[in-house]
């Protein structure tokens, strides 16, 4: 399980990231102003009150209409002129901005003061917040090119090298042999199909083929393969689970939520440590909740959340195990979401406590 602190990656070979940059204004008069339509009403009235006195002003002291007129228009107009430029400085920013996310550069942002409640200054803090997501996501695209192209040369390189070594007669295909390149195959396998996943992610939705089958049962089938893979760790998987709860679910789906929550903690646990799967029935909720613990570490409560978003990897204690894709516990989150149920760290004092939480009745439309 992910410890304390979390990191992500930047991609390699990506563009270098660039500092927050702001493009500043100045505060206006009128900034205090909370409708775009108010602002409006006052430079129209303001310029039209100051251009009838200045009229009146000059003809009472016997100018010409003929040229009392234009200089009251050509200052009227100046008038209106200054006091919009604070009502369309922040459009032409965020035009510049624009330009220059469309060049890569999405560390730019627009400066607006806080105490502006009109429609501009809500348009421009919603720009702001658009281009901190287009930011991540960008930083996100960046880091899946660098993960995925680090766990794919991993297992290449080494399918490389011994399928050479055989074809050169270095080594011979002996069993032993033949089941590291059965290892790396099945890396890449489950590589591709955490890409698969990630697809179906970002589409939102996945069908679900919905059956009751028994708890016990459906997690005991989980376990076996994951203790086979666990080979030399010596991990003790512990199950405490009521005999004859049943669940409504996606087996595919919960199968893929619960071995990514059990694998996770295997990975993050030193060897020879316990790792407890107990599960219980909230007949008052119509829930069934899961818990597995991860003996004597912990998740710092900051670091709880970060956990489970895409790509974020983080850093490993002492006889654990590092690397992957980051997506694990994502996609657990989201199969779980998937039946309307949740999965969260919980407070334990035995150690990092993952509870899945699910509707023990799958509900339509969820």
């Amino acid at each position: 399980m992910t410890r304390n602190t979390t990191t992500t990656h930047a991609g390699a070979g990506g563009r270098r990231r660039h500092p927050q940059r702001r493009v500043r204004r100045r505060t206006r008069p009128l900034d205090s102003f909370a409708s775009l339509k108010r602002e409006l009403a006052v430079i129209i009235v303001l310029s039209s009150a100051i251009a009838f006195a200045m009229c009146w002003f000059l003809l009472k002291y016997g100018w010409s209409g003929w040229i009392a007129m234009p200089l009251t228009l050509v200052v009227a107009l100046g008038i209106t002129y200054w006091f919009s430029r604070g009502l369309t400085t922040p459009l032409r920013q965020m035009r510049d901005a624009s330009e220059a996310m469309a060049e890569g550069d999405y560390s730019v942002r627009v400066e607006v003061d806080p105490g502006r409640a009109d429609e501009i200054g809500q348009l421009a803090r919603a720009f702001n917040q658009m281009a901190g997501e287009l930011e991540h996501a960008d930083q996100m695209r960046r880091d899946m090119v660098a993960n995925v192209s680090h766990e794919l040369r991993t297992p290449v390189s080494a399918l490389q090298a011994m399928v050479e070594n055989m074809a050169d007669g270095v080594t011979d295909p002996t069993p032993a042999n033949l089941e590291s390149i059965l290892d790396q195959t099945q890396h890449l396998g489950d590589l591709i199909a955490f890409l698969l996943d990630l697809s179906r992610m970002e589409a939102g939705a996945a069908s679900l083929q919905i059956e009751r089958f028994d708890l016990a049962e459906f997690l005991d089938d989980t376990v076996e393969p994951l203790e086979l893979a666990d080979g030399g760790h010596a991990h003790d998987i512990r199950l405490d689970v009521p005999r004859e709860v049943t669940l409504e679910g996606d087996r595919d789906r919960l199968r893929q939520l619960f071995t990514n929550v059990i694998a996770n903690a295997l990975k993050h646990s030193p060897d020879g440590t316990a790792v407890l799967i107990e599960a219980h029935e909230d007949e008052a909720r119509g829930t069934i909740v899961t818990n597995v613990v991860n003996f004597g570490s912990q998740i710092a409560p900051e670091d709880r959340s970060a956990i489970f978003r895409r790509f974020v990897q983080g850093k490993h204690g002492p006889g654990t195990e590092s690397g992957g894709t980051g997506l694990g516990l994502s996609i657990a989150r989201w199969a779980a979401q998937l039946h309307g149920g949740t999965v969260r760290v919980v407070d334990d004092e035995r150690g990092a406590d993952f509870e899945i939480t699910l509707p023990k009745h799958h509900v339509s439309g969820q």
